[in-house]
């Protein structure tokens, strides 16, 4: 075929002096030949062909899929098996399973492209078992049919939290198999060498995403080097062919360097060669519910989600309040054995008041049950001169002012429950950013402040990624990470993660 300059320039930049030394003859990504066939090692191993990482995502979805059924059958006979004979229990238990499989398949449930990523998965879970209620009210009290009242309120909601366990526990044995290297997507990352470097340490660094960084694609090749770690392993434009000769499943554009019109031409030439194009946006640490694309004048428009609807916000402020009145009612004879140790164990009330701050720079009194002596903030000052610090934090291991019964309880957590107070006042929220305290919000720097856009909560991010054993910037990151991008199905599935990490005592002085 003929390789035509034109074609050449708008694919690696709008002008000429951009367009590098490549490693391969160029070809139009435009034409019906973007790519020589040729055969390789890569591309003729058959278990390459395959393409096992669809393989294993087909395997996880048939799995999922039959245990919803499974674990569906299986609570509603339970719940019913006492109020109605054999023979309308199981009418009921498999028209529910079935009922919620369908449910949770329409919600995204079972789709390939969500594999192990847990918020999608726990989201249509949910959505699933809210529209199942949803229609058995509906046939219960429009259609008169004797729904089983039981089930409704208890069969539905045990149902979820069992099938997302399991999810939890597929997920994670998913996660393992990726780390070895199993079910990956082979990747090449094509953009700057600032953007490429990034893209691929952060995502060779979370490798259970499924991501396997195969190379990277500069805008000129200048020999055999390494950019983040991944081999360089040609021009820009030289990325179709290397996809098709290496196999590849994606290839990650990032940066500035391809320009909207070369993007939609490397698509289609991509779709020749078999592999997937992602665009990695500019824009960082945003996600899910806050990204709208808006398809106008012929342009994708990204648009960003300013401020979290109303509607959410007052479903997170019921949450918040419903799930902390019950937990004190729950944990009060743990939080009255607690208060009662600390007040026998050594002087000073059992109860600690501190100033903290909070949304929008308000202040408040935080509550929890004292675990250091009574002259702590008096010996504080004499650790920070010799102690370790982590940026704005004082943080020490063995913090020679904590008590004993104090250790017991921070390893556990039960230092924290009198926040469940804080929580009913309206000071705190069960999920969100560590309350910071005055002399730490002094030392923010301008980005840091973003931390104070909403309530601090009980837990986190940073509680459920490694606690104490952080590190200040990595505590901030996580913080901002959950500001930016916050929802009530995370903050379902940070309230799961913290019951786990609470139990392992993982990063708790």
């Amino acid at each position: 075929m003929t390789l035509t300059a034109d074609h050449a320039s708008s694919q690696s930049g709008s002008a000429g002096d951009r367009r590098g030394h490549a490693r391969e003859p160029r070809r139009s990504w435009a034409s019906s030949q973007p790519f020589e066939s040729r055969r390789t090692q890569e591309n003729s191993d058959p278990t390459v062909l395959a393409h096992a990482w669809r393989a294993v995502g087909t395997r996880y979805v048939v799995a999922a899929a039959v245990t919803d059924v499974v674990l569906t059958l299986a609570v509603c006979l339970a719940v019913l098996s006492g109020a109605m004979g054999p023979a309308a229990s199981t009418r009921w238990a498999l028209a529910a399973a079935v009922a919620f499989a369908a449910l949770a398949g329409l919600t995204g449930g079972y789709r390939r492209r969500q594999v192990a990523d847990g918020p999608a998965e726990f989201q249509s879970l949910l959505r699933a078992a809210l529209v199942l209620i949803l229609l058995l009210t509906v046939l219960g009290y429009v259609f008169r049919v004797p729904v089983p009242r039981s089930y409704v309120l208890v069969g539905v909601p045990v149902t979820v939290v069992l099938c997302w366990a399991a999810r939890h526990v597929q997920r994670r044995r998913l996660h393992r198999g990726r780390l070895h290297g199993a079910g990956m997507m082979r990747t090449v990352v094509v953009g700057d060498e600032l953007s490429a470097a990034r893209v691929v340490r952060d995502i060779s660094a979370v490798p259970h995403h499924g991501y396997r960084i195969d190379g990277v694609c500069l805008p000129s090749f200048e020999g055999p080097r390494r950019i983040g770690g991944a081999p360089v392993l040609g021009a820009v434009a030289d990325v179709v062919q290397i996809a098709a000769d290496r196999a590849a499943d994606v290839v990650l554009v990032t940066g500035a360097y391809l320009s909207g019109d070369a993007v939609r031409r490397l698509s289609w030439a991509l779709s020749r060669a078999g592999a997937q194009l992602v665009v990695v946006p500019d824009i960082v640490e945003v996600a899910g519910p806050r990204l709208t694309v808006r398809p106008t004048a012929g342009l994708s428009l990204l648009q960003v989600e300013i401020e979290a609807p109303r509607p959410r916000l007052l479903v997170k402020q019921v949450l918040d309040v419903t799930l902390a009145a019950v937990a004190l009612l729950l944990l009060a004879p743990v939080l009255a054995v607690a208060t009662t140790a600390v007040a026998l164990s050594s002087q000073g009330g059992a109860i600690y008041r501190q100033t903290r701050v909070g949304r929008d720079g308000r202040t408040f009194t935080l509550f929890k049950l004292r675990t250091m002596y009574r002259d702590a903030d008096e010996r504080r000052a004499a650790l920070l001169a010799s102690g370790p610090r982590d940026g704005v934090l004082f943080k020490m291991a063995d913090d020679p002012r904590i008590t004993p019964v104090g250790r017991v309880l921070r390893r556990w957590s039960v230092d924290e429950l009198p926040q469940l107070f804080n929580i009913l006042r309206g000071d705190m929220a069960l999920v969100g950013p560590r309350p910071p305290l005055l002399e730490e919000v002094e030392a923010y720097e301008d980005p840091v402040q973003r931390r104070l856009h909403v309530k601090p909560g009980l837990t986190g991010l940073w509680q459920v990624s490694g606690r104490s054993d952080l590190t200040w910037e990595e505590s901030v990151q996580l913080d901002l990470r959950y500001v930016d991008n916050w929802s009530v199905a995370m903050d379902l599935l940070i309230l799961w993660k913290t019951a786990r990490a609470v139990l392992t005592g993982a990063g708790a002085y």
